[in-house]
């Protein structure tokens, strides 16, 4: 598949941009995005603290390692939302990735401002974020993963599908991540790649 949109004319962020524009939006009492709501901001402050944990704690293996330096030079496109949380959880350790081989360039995007983007790799039909969009020289899509490990996946699939609320899914979510400390995203990234 060939990736025909310039990014030229739209706001793209590197990961240090993405997360001081979090920062500057939350001082202003905001978040990406048209939701400003108490509970957009209060999701946004979550995943601040998730992304501060995962920049120090994230570790990756010898085989990914390994896998990554290997990688011919490549565009790494992230769609995402500071709100969201799978993003808080994923975002830190594809940016780690990309920081292993000079030739990976990440770039983001949010998905309300690139909706043309976003519709052409849903997940499930649902415009699930974060997604990441691995593209060539001449902008041939490599891959693409996301919104969250396979693991995380097939159980936020599960418990929508048997009717539970969404407060309960991401809490049961969050908890998945916070115990499985990133062994599914390497899991899954050393197969990818």
């Amino acid at each position: 598949m060939k990736f025909n949109i310039s990014l030229n004319d739209r706001n793209t962020y590197t990961y240090k941009a993405y997360r001081t524009l979090t920062d500057e939006l939350l001082k202003q009492g905001k978040t990406t995005g048209n939701n400003h709501s108490e509970n957009m901001i209060h999701y946004t402050r979550m995943n601040v603290s998730r992304m501060k944990r995962w920049d120090k704690r994230a570790k990756i293996n010898e085989e990914l390692l390994a896998k990554v330096k290997a990688l011919p030079a490549q565009k790494w496109l992230v769609i995402s939302e500071a709100w969201c949380g799978d993003a808080a959880q994923n975002l830190p350790w594809i940016h780690k990735l990309a920081e292993l081989n000079p030739g990976i360039e990440l770039t983001i995007i949010l998905r309300d401002e690139n909706l043309d983007i976003m519709d052409q790799f849903l997940t499930n039909g649902g415009r699930s974020i974060p997604k990441l969009i691995a593209l060539d020289a001449e902008q041939d899509v490599l891959f693409n993963w996301g919104p969250r490990p396979a693991l995380m996946q097939e159980t936020y699939t599960r418990l929508k599908e048997e009717g539970l609320e969404y407060a309960e899914i991401s809490t049961t979510i969050h908890t998945m991540y916070a115990k499985d400390k990133g062994e599914a995203f390497k899991a899954e990234f050393a197969a990818l790649l």
